[in-house]
C-alpha cells in the first residue's frame, strides 16, 4: 500500500515546505477522526492530471466505527466521481452531506489551507448507519471537532510551532475539557473529571476557571510555573506534567481560534500516575543495581589490593607470580562492574575496557620487556554477561603474551576486534618469537591457557584457534556468537 510520503512525492508535486504542513497535519488530525466520530481521508490533486484526486492518508477513527472496511490510500478518482472533494478544491469552502459508495454516510469535505492557498482537501465520513444516543459527551466532540475543522480550513491548525513534546498516545477519549474564551470549563468528560478528581480536585469543574483549579491543587507543592498556568488557560498551544502527592496527570492545551480571535480551548488530559509510578521504580531498580555494581567493584579491587599485598611478602618467585597473576584477574573483572556502575543498562561499551586491560597488564609486566598494545575495530556495546568473562579471557591472552613471546625483548601485542551480524571476532596476535614446536594448546599445563578455553567455549559458546602469525609471532583468534 501506498505511503503519504510516496504519494506526495510521485503524484501531488508539493514544495517541501507544503509537504511539511501536511505531514504535520496528519501527526496532529487523529484528534478530528476521534471527536468526529469520522473516517479521514486525505485528497490531494495529481500535479500531472488537474482534475484527477488521489487519496493520499486515512485514518479510522477509536471513537466510533469506521466508514470503510478496505483502505483507500493510493485511490484516484477523476472530476465529478467524488463531486464533494473537486468543490471543496475549486471554491476552498466546506461541502456537506452525502452517501457514496451505496452506505449511509455523512460526507463532509474540508479545505486545508496554507498560505491563503488549498493544498489538500479532508474527506470526513461518518457512518450513520450505526445510530448513536444524544449526549453532553458527544455534542462537546462534535462542536469541538467542527471548530478544529474550521481552523484547519483557515490554515491555523496545526499549530506552527506547536509543542514536540506533546504526548503521542493521548487520545480524547482519556479525557476532554472545553474551556470558553475566559478560561472557564464549559465541559469535562467523566474521564477528565475523574484524572482532576485524583489530582485532589472534589467538586465540579464546568464553570470553574481551570487555571484557578489547577492552581489550587499544586499550591502546596509550591506555586504554579508560568508554563503550566498558561496551558491551564487555553492560551498556549503545550503540554506539561501536573503533579500532586496523590496523581500525575499529563495536560494538553489547543487554543481555539475564528476569524482570528481566541474562542476557547480543548484540553486534553490524561491519569499517567500508574506509568510514573513504573517509572520511578525502573530508575530506583537501575539505581540500585548500578551501586550493586559499584559495590562489587569496590570488594574486588580490596581483594585485589589484599593479593597484592600477600605477594610482597612472598620469597618464592613462582609463588609471588601466581599472585600477581591474580590480581590482574581481579582487576580485569573489576573494570567491568566500574562501567557497569556508570552505565543505565546491563550492557557495557567494550572498547574503552580494552584499552585500560591491555596497558594494565602491559604497565604490570614482570619481565621487564618494553611491551607495547596496539587496538584496532570496534567490539561495541556488549551485554554484561558476555563482557565478564570476556575481559578476563583478552586479560589472560594479554598476560600470555606479554610474558612468553618476547623473552624479555621489545614487542607489540595487538587487539582486533570485528563485528558482523550476530558474531564478534577477536584476534590477540604478537610479534614475539612464535609457538615453541610440537606445541598443541588442548595439552598445554598453562592455567591462563586453561582458562581462556573454559570461558571462551563453555561460558560463550564460541570457538578458539591458535595459529602462527606472519612474519613472525603468534595470534589467537576467538569467535564469539553475540545475541541481541
Amino acid at each position: 500500500m501506498a505511503t503519504l510520503v510516496d504519494v506526495l512525492r510521485r503524484r501531488a508535486g508539493l514544495s517541501a515546505a507544503d509537504a511539511d504542513w501536511l505531514h504535520l497535519l496528519v501527526g496532529e488530525w487523529q484528534l478530528l477522526a476521534d471527536l468526529s466520530f469520522a473516517d479521514l481521508l486525505l485528497w490531494v490533486e495529481d500535479a500531472s492530471r488537474p482534475g484527477e484526486y488521489v487519496v493520499a492518508a486515512q485514518l479510522r477513527p477509536t471513537t466510533g466505527p469506521t466508514a470503510f472496511s478496505d483502505d483507500k490510500v493510493g485511490t484516484t478518482v477523476v472530476n465529478g466521481e467524488r463531486p464533494k472533494v473537486s468543490e471543496a478544491f475549486a471554491t476552498g469552502a466546506f461541502v456537506r452531506d452525502g452517501a457514496p459508495d451505496g452506505v449511509p454516510l455523512r460526507e463532509e469535505t474540508i479545505p486545508v489551507r496554507r498560505d491563503g492557498r488549498v493544498l489538500a482537501v479532508i474527506g470526513r465520513y461518518r457512518n450513520v448507519a450505526y445510530g448513536r444516543s444524544s449526549s453532553a459527551l458527544e455534542h462537546a466532540y462534535i462542536r469541538t471537532a467542527d471548530e478544529l475543522a474550521a481552523m484547519i480550513a483557515d490554515g491555523l491548525f496545526p499549530t506552527p510551532g506547536g509543542d514536540a513534546d506533546a504526548d503521542a498516545n493521548q487520545r480524547v477519549g482519556d479525557g476532554l475539557i472545553r474551556l470558553d474564551a475566559d478560561g472557564r470549563v464549559e465541559y469535562a468528560s467523566p474521564n477528565a473529571l475523574s484524572a482532576y478528581r485524583r489530582l485532589g480536585w472534589t467538586g465540579d469543574l464546568t464553570g470553574e476557571r481551570l487555571a484557578d483549579v489547577t492552581s489550587s491543587l499544586v499550591s502546596e507543592r509550591g506555586p504554579l510555573s508560568e508554563p503550566v498556568a498558561a496551558i491551564a488557560e487555553g492560551r498556549v498551544p503545550r503540554s506539561r506534567e501536573v503533579e500532586t502527592g496523590a496523581a500525575v496527570v499529563h495536560v494538553r492545551a489547543i487554543p481555539l481560534r475564528r476569524s482570528g480571535q481566541h474562542v476557547g480551548a480543548l484540553i486534553l488530559v490524561r491519569d499517567v500516575s500508574e506509568l510514573r509510578s513504573r517509572d520511578r521504580q525502573l530508575l530506583s531498580k537501575d539505581a540500585t543495581i548500578r551501586e550493586i555494581h559499584h559495590r562489587v567493584k569496590n570488594n574486588l579491587q580490596t581483594v585485589a589490593a589484599l593479593l597484592r599485598l600477600q605477594a610482597r611478602r612472598l620469597d618464592v618467585p613462582e609463588a609471588r607470580a601466581a599472585l600477581e597473576e591474580s590480581v590482574r584477574r581481579v582487576a580485569s573483572i573489576a573494570l567491568v562492574h566500574e562501567t557497569l556502575s556508570l552505565a543505565h543498562e546491563e550492557a557495557v561499551d567494550f572498547d574503552a575496557i580494552v584499552v585500560q586491560i591491555a596497558g594494565m597488564v602491559a604497565d604490570v609486566s614482570t619481565t621487564g620487556a618494553r611491551v607495547g598494545t596496539a587496538y584496532n575495530g570496534l567490539f561495541g556495546v556488549l551485554p554484561a554477561e558476555v563482557a565478564t568473562p570476556l575481559a578476563l579471557v583478552i586479560t589472560e591472552l594479554v598476560q600470555n603474551a606479554v610474558e612468553h613471546a618476547f623473552a624479555g625483548e621489545p614487542g607489540q601485542v595487538t587487539i582486533t576486534a570485528t563485528r558482523h551480524g550476530g558474531e564478534l571476532t577477536v584476534v590477540v596476535g604478537d610479534d614475539g618469537a612464535g609457538l615453541p614446536p610440537g606445541f598443541v594448546a588442548e595439552a598445554s599445563p598453562r592455567l591462563g591457557l586453561q582458562i581462556v578455553r573454559t570461558l571462551v567455549v563453555a561460558e560463550l559458546g564460541g570457538t578458539i584457534a591458535l595459529r602462527p602469525r606472519k612474519p613472525r609471532g603468534t595470534e589467537v583468534v576467538l569467535t564469539i556468537p553475540i545475541h541481541g
